[in-house]
């Protein structure tokens, strides 16, 4: 296989399309006739009836108790990280294979990032590499100020407040095995769900494995409103708490200006909630659609040794974001990047590895082979709903 077949290959997917963009949002629902139903009535912030409509639907979705509607997904996961605790100078582990916006709401609090190695399967973190890390590297110790045992870095003492692994490109990771290790470890799990609604781990949706999970509504995720964010939860006074520092700590009464604490402005604007609603009510026409694709791309380069599609992994069922090859090697990678683009079809690497961002070099690192790997070899194909 060559790298202008599968170009071609592509180009016959998307028929009569000078560019094929990565992923094209897709509007087809009702989502005119909300945005008009929004605009009309004038609440158009963040009070109106398509919020609290948009919370319910990602409830019945999800399967939590409680739903957040946030502004973006980047401010769901820093309230997130607040809600659950986390302090300036607190450990938080992730992955470095992930969009920036990961390790940036924990540098938002002050808090440290911590990379921890991907598995090669999923491209989400890898629950042994998690394991070993907390095993060799930390101690647990009771904690005077929560008055419950908590894990801490032996070389500083730093507690280790969160981990936050990512379902990458909408796959689900080994969440059940990360959430057994965070329990053994007294750590609160964190899910960075931005990009996997409408996928599942063992039949549960990503998201509701943890003390919550968070999503992102961005132009380019299966279901969009521009912008926009949401944080899940079981935990009544979590869900509580979020939405209160949400809407800049406001005490509520019916004139009156009251906050009692620093809170942010994070809330969901209603013309975005009557955007996301009606993207929501297509959401499993979009994924079935999505899926489908994904099988003519297995079906394509299910024969190659040399190009491997990035499918599924057992017992879990992934939205196919965006549809992911892996070649042998990164000078293969960069031929087929400068190859396609320069043909019209925006293809995409991954992420360039949070770690060896000049702003996080000296972060602490376990052992990141895997990572180094993919995002040497990945690259994202075009995925955009088709109808």
């Amino acid at each position: 296989m060559n790298n202008q077949s599968i170009i071609s290959f592509i180009k016959s997917i998307f028929p009569k399309k000078d560019i094929i963009h990565l992923h094209e949002p897709l509007f087809v629902g009702k989502e005119r006739e909300y945005l008009i139903n929004a605009i009309d009535s004038t609440f158009v912030s963040s009070t109106g009836e398509y919020v609290n409509r948009f919370e319910k639907m990602m409830t019945e979705i999800t399967g939590a108790k409680y739903a957040v509607a946030i502004v973006n997904g980047t401010s769901a996961l820093h309230l997130a990280l607040l809600c659950a605790g986390v302090k300036s100078n607190d450990l938080v582990i992730t992955q470095s294979l992930s969009f920036i916006a990961t390790t940036n709401a924990i540098s938002y609090i002050g808090a440290k990032p911590v990379f921890i190695d991907v598995d090669l399967e999923t491209m989400g973190m890898c629950p042994k590499a998690l394991e070993n890390w907390l095993k060799n590297e930390t101690i647990a110790q009771f904690d005077t100020e929560t008055q419950k045992m908590a894990c801490f870095y032996k070389k500083t003492m730093q507690k280790v407040s969160a981990v936050v692994p990512m379902h990458t490109f909408g796959h689900p990771c080994q969440i059940e095995e990360i959430k057994s290790v965070c329990e053994t470890y007294h750590i609160a799990l964190l899910e960075d769900a931005a990009e996997s609604i409408g996928s599942y781990s063992n039949q549960q949706h990503t998201g509701t494995f943890g003390l919550a999970g968070v999503f992102s509504f961005n132009g380019n995720k299966t279901v969009t409103c521009g912008g926009g964010g949401a944080i899940i939860t079981n935990d009544e006074s979590f869900a509580r708490n979020a939405k209160h520092l949400s809407t800049q700590a406001k005490v509520p009464h019916r004139w009156a200006f009251n906050h009692d604490e620093i809170g942010f402005n994070y809330r969901m604007p209603n013309i975005n909630a009557a955007l996301a609603c009606a993207q929501l009510e297509q959401l499993d026409q979009f994924v079935n659609n999505k899926r489908l694709l994904a099988e003519i791309y297995i079906h394509y380069f299910q024969e190659q040794n040399k190009v491997v599609f990035k499918k599924e992994t057992i017992n879990t069922k992934s939205n196919y974001w965006l549809n992911t090859i892996q070649f042998e090697s990164l000078e293969k990678r960069n031929e087929f990047l400068e190859e396609s683009n320069q043909d019209g079809i925006y293809t995409r690497p991954t992420w360039t590895p949070t770690h060896l961002l000049p702003m996080y070099k000296n972060a602490i690192c376990g052992d990141l082979e895997n990572t180094v790997f993919l995002a040497d070899r990945l690259v994202n194909l075009p995925s955009s709903i088709r109808l």
